[in-house]
């Protein structure tokens, strides 16, 4: 319960970031997370960060100023 509220916390707080997701959506996801990442394994877990990373990479590639 607590990983919950601590969840939903940094979703919240990860939502001022974003355009399309507000505090409420951004806590949602953020106590929704906290029980799957415990039920999945440390592999795939590696693989969606590494994709993350490239997504990431890409992005900030195609809009750098020219």
């Amino acid at each position: 319960m607590i990983g919950k509220i601590f969840g939903a916390l940094a979703g919240a707080q990860a939502s001022k970031y974003s355009r399309n997701l507000g505090g409420t959506g951004g806590a949602m996801i953020g106590a929704l997370a906290v029980p799957l990442l415990r039920r999945t394994k440390w592999t795939t877990l590696a693989l969606v960060a590494a994709g993350g990373y490239v997504i990431n990479k890409l992005n900030e590639k195609g809009s750098a100023p020219r």
